[in-house]
């Protein structure tokens, strides 16, 4: 069978990290005394790399105090992460199965493509048992923020695989605008950080993690 790429957002999308990014968030804010935006600012802007998160947050300040800001942010969710182990970053119900399912399959390869740094995703790939599981594993170490294309151009390079044989999977107008850009359809989740409504590009939206096998073979063939 010719080989297709599955491509996974990681938060809002596999995992729940909302309890830890907005924690992480207020302890950034409060070391550098700014005052902390609303809850719903903060989960708008998962998926974007720190940097560009920051800037967005806290756009009127210097870039000396987004870098501390981010530092400070890191800190905290390093803290939180080796505290809380997999419960700190919990699986959405049913997609670990999904997951599992699918890396089964001969035919199918499976990516990531996250704003999380390398070691934050391995940390959490080692805590959920996942580690080796992916193929191709795209961070924010190595490319511009999303939306811009550049994980998903490399996905396709490390593994070989034409466009029409991969879907990127996500729960942001950020993963959607970042598909669209590299020509790749992609699957919405509605359990994510941005509303299901926003994500108006998706070539299927999807409620239950338990759809979404059904959901790939629609969109890109079995």
């Amino acid at each position: 069978m010719t080989p297709r790429l599955v491509i996974f957002d990681v938060d809002g999308t596999l995992v729940d990290s909302q309890g830890d990014i907005v924690a992480s968030m207020t302890a950034a804010f409060d070391a550098v005394e700014l005052t902390l935006p609303l809850r719903a600012e903060l989960l708008a802007i998962v998926g974007l790399s720190l940097d560009q998160a920051m800037h967005r947050l806290a756009p009127e300040t210097p870039v000396a105090t987004r870098d501390r800001l981010v530092a400070a942010y890191k800190e905290e969710y390093q803290r939180l992460r080796k505290a809380g182990g997999a419960e700190s970053s919990p699986l959405y119900p049913g997609i670990g199965a999904v997951v599992e399912s699918l890396s089964t399959q001969d035919h199918t390869l499976l990516g990531i493509a996250t704003g999380k740094s390398r070691r934050g995703l391995d940390a959490l790939l080692d805590n959920h048992g996942w580690t080796g599981l992916f193929q191709t594993v795209q961070v924010a170490d190595d490319h511009p923020s999303k939306p811009h294309p550049s994980m998903l151009m490399t996905a396709l390079a490390e593994t070989g695989v034409e466009t029409a044989r991969a879907v990127m999977i996500g729960d942001t107008t950020y993963d959607m605008q970042m598909a669209h850009s590299a020509g790749i359809p992609f699957i919405g989740v509605s359990w994510g950080y941005h509303a299901p409504a926003a994500l108006t590009g998706a070539r299927a939206m999807v409620t239950d993690a338990a759809d979404l096998p059904a959901a790939i073979d629609q969109v890109i063939g079995n």
